[in-house]
């Protein structure tokens, strides 16, 4: 598909009930706001473009784009872009989702972090990412990159920005991972040399399934509540982190997706995504702040994968690839010592 600029998607008749108050919004906002809402707009559209358009190109299959607004009467305001790639020749399922919404207060699951938040009326906006891939020798991905804006007459705005990217493989193979690791390093170190480990430490820490004490993949870079850095450096470094992922990621779907895999090895990649949909319903912070702001359910779930299993009491037989995932790549170690 032909992807539009920000301007001509958010281009539309002032007269019209779908779409006039948050355009509106988006003045208001402007007008009240000394933060750039029209950069970080611009930007984040414009990373869902290159990241869409590079994974069409290597999976030989486009992305379906679907356009949306909230209703005028729903608790969470605001509109989007959702792009899909579902039974792509190298992604089983593939969602890139750009959002830009707007409410009246903090919803609990964001504010209880920052209590100086609590009451006020926020705007978030961002991209947001999975890919699950079909072969089992591919690892899955996610990214995602967002700012937070709450606002209160007559105070200054807080702002804040998170995101990061990890990677979650079935059957590991250790030049990947350093390679993911290395090229989240090399986009944080201009910024300084002390956030790729601590992002490192809280990605490792994030992403684990404390039901099942496990992590959910090798980790890469998270961050969150990030404005230490004041807010031009702070959206530079978040920008560095977006703009690194395809160079972190599709050189290890190139080199991995004619792997030839067997039926077992596909049914494991499947028990295995069945982690994935339990850490995103029951800790992910951005899937429960978006089903508890009354977000968008279809772009909120496009995370989930087409096919999962689950069964009881399943353990790897010893000395096995799948094994070797538990003990050895499911153990957060610093993959660039």
């Amino acid at each position: 598909f032909k992807q539009k600029t920000a301007y001509e998607i958010y281009q539309c008749d002032w007269s019209s009930d779908v779409c006039s108050s948050d355009l509106r919004y988006d003045l208001l906002s402007a007008e009240h706001n000394p933060i750039d809402i029209t950069a970080l707009k611009n930007y984040f559209l414009g990373l869902q473009e290159r990241i869409t358009s590079a994974m069409s190109a290597l999976d030989g299959k486009a992305f379906i784009a679907d356009e949306w607004h909230k209703p005028e009467d729903s608790k969470l305001k605001g509109y989007g872009r959702t792009c899909i790639l579902d039974g792509g020749n190298i992604l089983e399922k593939g969602g890139v989702g750009f959002s830009h919404v707007h409410g009246d207060q903090m919803p609990a699951s964001a504010s209880h972090h920052r209590p100086e938040v609590a009451g006020r009326s926020f705007e978030a906006l961002g991209v947001s990412l999975v890919f699950h891939p079909h072969n089992p020798k591919v690892p899955t991905t996610h990214l995602n990159v967002r700012c937070f804006i709450a606002q209160a007459p007559d105070k200054e705005p807080v702002w804040w920005f998170g995101g990061g990217f990890d990677l979650t493989p079935y059957y590991g193979v250790d030049e990947d991972c350093r390679h993911f690791h290395q090229t989240a390093k090399d986009a944080l170190d201009p910024f300084g040399a002390e956030l790729y480990p601590r992002f490192k430490k809280w990605c490792d820490e994030y992403f684990y399934l404390k039901h099942r004490e496990e992590p959910r993949g090798i980790g890469g870079v998270f961050f969150d509540d990030f404005n230490e850095l004041g807010f031009e450096k702070s959206f530079a470094m978040t920008r560095a982190v977006g703009d690194a992922f395809v160079n972190a990621y599709l050189p290890i779907v190139k080199r991995r997706y004619k792997d030839p895999f067997t039926t077992e090895e596909k049914s494991f990649q499947e028990y295995r995504r069945g982690r994935y949909v339990e850490y995103n319903l029951i800790f992910d912070r951005g899937t429960i702040f978006g089903l508890h702001s009354g977000g968008r359910t279809e772009s909120i779930l496009m995370s989930m994968p087409p096919v999962v299993q689950w069964r009881y009491n399943w353990h790897p037989e010893p000395n096995t690839p799948e094994a070797k995932l538990y003990d050895y790549y499911l153990k957060p170690r610093d993959w660039l010592a």
